[in-house]
């Protein structure tokens, strides 16, 4: 259930108002919010000369507005998305995403929503992972990784369910058995992309689906753009997988940004042109992140930190400081005596001599008589640390 803080009038206004005010239309979401949905969809709806005017419009795009609220059917709306299994959220409800009011008057009119999870609860734990359609095969990898690694650690996945690595992001946070929610630029009933289509019932069925327009409602090159601040304001931080420099992916991540919210970016080759958003990305505010670890460290609460990142530890790294003198003072290929050892590690001939019995049972040298050397396996431990062959 929707919750109580809207009434029945206050709802179904708001559901008409869906097919009216385009998502982010600043305009109607300032007469929203002077008048409240019933008053301004009287007023829409009402003979010019009987209704005091709307401020901040033109006369055309007032007409249009007309226009649109002309044969509105908001029961018709509400029972089509009741019929698959979908309810109509509106600001005031106990499951309203409070975050989206920092959109102010771009804020949505209400959420179309199918599923059975509630919305406010899993958006308070939520990563958006957003990216380029024609991904590369390692960004689908690296989307797939990190919705599967965020679900596991219990955050809700945010995309967009389009191809590529909105796909990728959601197929993975799936098959981790975790949540996952698809905003979508159409209404909740309608398959976009089509190719989609067993994804997104997946996706109503074990997460949730969302979007700002009304049951049929088709998408539009713009309301894609329009959805992304709805992604970037439901969620945490919004992390971005490939993008080229002119990306809708780069849209959510700078709302994100003008938010307040985290964005996060994931390298790629500097070569490849799907990476060059990112990239820039990173040059600027956003945070360079490698997995799911570093992302909910990053938005998490205290305490959800990265394991360390460090090489393999070598026998050698264990020395302490004197110890490891001596054995560099040994030269690569042949034995020498203690004393040219002690000078190249700048100590005393016996502190040089004790060392070198000392690294002898570690295994580092040999005696050969009076000189030392070093053994076969130190030499190849040295050139692999020191990239050689």
């Amino acid at each position: 259930m929707p919750g109580s803080g809207a009434g029945d009038e206050e709802r179904r206004a708001r559901a008409a108002l869906t097919r009216v005010i385009e998502p982010g239309d600043e305009h109607g979401g300032r007469w929203l919010r002077e008048l409240g949905a019933g008053e301004l969809m009287g007023r829409l709806t009402s003979p010019e000369h009987r209704e005091p005017a709307l401020t901040g419009a033109s006369a055309r795009r007032l007409a249009g507005y007309r226009i649109r609220a002309t044969g509105v059917e908001p029961d018709r709306d509400l029972a089509a998305v009741a019929a698959v299994g979908g309810r109509f959220v509106c600001p005031g409800d106990k499951e309203w995403p409070t975050q989206l009011d920092d959109l102010g008057d771009a804020r949505p009119i209400g959420l179309w929503v199918r599923g059975r999870s509630d919305l406010r609860k899993w958006a308070l734990r939520s990563v958006a992972v957003v990216g380029a359609r024609a991904c590369t095969p390692y960004g689908a990898h690296m989307a797939a990784s990190l919705g599967a690694g965020l679900a596991e650690r219990g955050w809700v996945v945010v995309s967009g369910a389009a191809f590529g690595i909105d796909g990728s992001a959601h197929r993975g946070a799936l098959a981790a058995g975790g949540a996952t929610v698809a905003v979508l630029a159409c209404g909740v009933d309608v398959v976009y992309p089509r190719g989609h289509a067993e994804l997104i019932g997946r996706i109503a069925e074990q997460g949730l689906v969302i979007g700002e327009l009304a049951p049929g409602d088709h998408p539009t090159p713009s309301r894609f753009i329009l959805r992304n601040r709805v992604i970037a304001a439901l969620t945490r931080g919004t992390v971005v997988v490939e993008a080229e420099y002119r990306s809708g992916s780069l849209a959510t991540a700078r709302s994100a940004q003008k938010l307040g919210r985290f964005t996060m970016g994931v390298p790629g080759p500097a070569t490849s042109g799907l990476s060059a958003g990112v990239h820039a990305l990173l040059r600027g505010e956003g945070v360079l992140v490698t997995d799911a670890a570093e992302v909910a460290e990053l938005v998490g609460d205290i305490g959800e930190l990265a394991p360390d990142r460090r090489g393999p530890v070598l026998p050698r790294d264990l020395l302490d400081p004197l110890s490891a003198r001596v054995l560099e003072a040994l030269p690569a290929r042949g034995a020498v005596a203690g004393a040219q050892v002690a000078r190249g590690a700048g100590t005393t001939a016996d502190e040089a001599l004790g060392r070198l019995y000392e690294l002898h049972s570690l295994g580092f040298v040999e005696r050969h008589g009076d000189n030392w050397q070093l053994t076969q396996s130190t030499i190849r431990g040295s050139n692999a640390r020191r990239g050689g062959t």
